[in-house]
């Protein structure tokens, strides 16, 4: 490869199904046995409950409560997903509420975004860096948690990914006879609908990613022409046509809320100041890199030399493009969350991908010692940083050595040195094999060995437990005091209250005979003055660790004595 040119080929069928089952492979662990995640996931997934229960697919609720941060796409997905299942089961329709159904389209979108991302690096790079970038985004941290979230991420990954590959399309045929009759219309269609699929899963930000990739590479080449074959006019027709019917419909339904919710205080308070306790600075992203693109973070900061040396190429320039406006974005909004730069991973592993097949061009350029072993260390304390985790969070939270958690660290980390050093030697295939099988062995073994056998994190789980152990009624409801995360709704049911310890007191005696108070300690004392001279039978005690508030939690399930 060298600086003038840059080999593109399409990768043959055979490499997307390969690819496709790795990916599989990678992201099944753990998929059916986690318990919902709080709070996003559970969230999404009950109010995804709820619509298929009501029959209302237009509005969006958590219990009671509006659910207006996010447009209604992905709770689609989720029913339609959810429904298909129970059929395939041979279920009765919501006779069994399973978390993993409405992961589905998680799953399936997470495995789209690693073929498209493989089928753009290709365009742009060559079939070998095509399949190798796509083993990258299959195997990367933060995908592989985000195709086990009943969440928005995913799915919006494929619709960037998507846009983006059109965009590609065109700017490297940019000087090409256009296209005329119904082949013109090919590459703007796939665009602009996966641009409204977007809008509708998660607001505009394929066309912010699309957007501001297009406007620096029509700064930096001085040229937009090539813009007009999007048929933009035509192109925010479907996705009006897409987005609008359900817009029109929420504003009406909700009296103009939705938006006062989802653009107002949703958005506008993530760009404003740090929503939720999230509030970081500038920085962050480059600094977290680390462990949200391992195992391959260490190939992205190797591959900076090369990229910033061929920029002036178009496969290069458009990498960058689709990179440094959006991160920079990123980095300037207070609110930060680990997955946010996830639409522009897909560019890093592209490039890196390139580098690494030209062996980062050593033979043109001196080797820098310094960046190298700069990248190994940071590659070393992202990665391992994640497998200590593992190892070590049984202990803080029940004070138990988990022996598959500490099997992890040296297994993990003898593969993960192996790849390093066959990396850095030039030996490409036995290295990214041995890359993949770290990050493998370590995603089976947290996914679906060490954390699913953490019981203390899973405090809503050992709740449904002990409630269907006692449950004196089969639509007993019970109130919660002083735990209120959405996965105890989502395990328990809709009914399900979250209340202070007064509200528990009142819920046992509107109810003597079938309703459960699951009461917290810190709200024990107000939850036995408002019985006054009752006195509860505790049914069950639980003890965990809210990883949402950092705190130790002890409860206690009630029930009143039959009168």
């Amino acid at each position: 490869m060298t600086a003038s040119t840059l080999p593109r080929a399409a990768l043959p069928i055979w490499t997307y199904a390969l690819l496709a089952l790795i990916a599989a492979a990678l992201f099944l662990p753990g998929f059916t046995v986690l318990p919902p995640f709080d709070r996003d996931e559970a969230r999404f997934a009950q109010a995804s409950s709820q619509m298929l229960d009501s029959g209302n697919f237009v509005d969006i609720r958590f219990q009671d409560e509006t659910r207006y941060k996010k447009p209604v796409g992905i709770y689609w997905l989720q029913s339609a997903a959810t429904t298909l299942a129970e059929a395939a089961r041979g279920v009765a329709a919501g006779s069994e509420k399973l978390i993993w159904t409405y992961r589905i389209p998680s799953f399936l979108g997470a495995i789209l975004a690693v073929l498209v991302s493989a089928w753009t690096a290709a365009r742009l790079f060559g079939a070998p860096a095509g399949f190798i970038a796509g083993l990258m985004m299959a195997s990367c941290v933060v995908l592989g948690v985000e195709a086990r979230m009943a969440k928005t991420d995913a799915v919006l990954l494929a619709t960037v990914v998507i846009g983006q590959a059109v965009l590609a399309q065109l700017y490297l045929t940019r000087r090409d006879p256009a296209p005329a009759g119904r082949a013109a219309w090919t590459a703007p269609l796939l665009f602009w609908i996966a641009a409204g699929i977007g809008v509708l899963v998660k607001g505009p930000m394929v066309l912010l990613v699309s957007g501001s990739t297009a406007l620096v590479l029509a700064l930096w080449d001085r040229e937009a022409g090539w813009l007009k074959r999007l048929k933009p006019l035509a192109g925010l027709g479907i996705v009006a046509a897409i987005a609008a019917p359900w817009l029109i419909a929420i504003a009406i339904k909700s009296k103009g809320a939705f938006f006062a919710e989802s653009v107002g205080h949703d958005m506008l308070g993530k760009v404003s100041g740090g929503q939720e306790g999230k509030g970081l600075p500038p920085g962050y992203y480059l600094g977290t890199l680390w462990v949200t693109f391992a195992p391959w973070s260490l190939l992205a900061l190797l591959a900076v030399p090369w990229t910033w040396a061929r920029r002036r190429l178009d496969a290069v320039r458009f990498c960058i493009a689709w990179i440094v406006p959006s991160w920079l974005v990123f980095e300037a909004v207070p609110t930060k969350l680990l997955h946010y730069t996830l639409p522009v991973f897909p560019a890093i592993a592209a490039l890196a991908a390139a580098a690494l097949l030209d062996n980062f061009d050593r033979s043109r350029e001196r080797p820098r010692r310094w960046l190298t072993a700069a990248a190994v260390a940071l590659g070393v304390i992202g990665f391992g940083a994640l497998t200590l985790a593992v190892a070590v969070i049984p202990w803080l939270v029940g004070q138990r050595i988990d022996p598959i958690a500490v099997s992890l660290v040296p297994a993990v980390g003898g593969l993960f040195a192996l790849a390093l050093h066959l990396l850095l030697r030039g030996e490409r295939r036995t290295g990214l094999a041995a890359g993949v099988g770290a990050a493998a062995l370590l995603y089976v073994g947290t996914y679906a060995a060490v954390l699913p056998n953490i019981d203390g994190i899973w405090v809503s789980r050992q709740a449904t437990r002990a409630v269907a152990q006692v449950r004196p009624c089969a639509d007993s409801v019970v109130a919660s005091a002083g735990y209120s995360e959405p996965s105890l709704v989502f395990l328990l049911g809709t009914p399900t209250k979250l209340v202070h310890g007064a509200g528990a007191a009142t819920h046992l005696l509107s109810d003597r005979a079938c309703a459960l108070a699951l009461v917290e300690d810190r709200e024990a004392a107000a939850f036995l003055d408002s019985l006054g001279t009752v006195t509860p039978l505790p049914l069950a005690e639980l003890a965990g660790f809210n990883y949402n508030t950092g705190k130790r939690l002890h409860l206690t399930l009630y029930r009143l004595p039959a009168s």
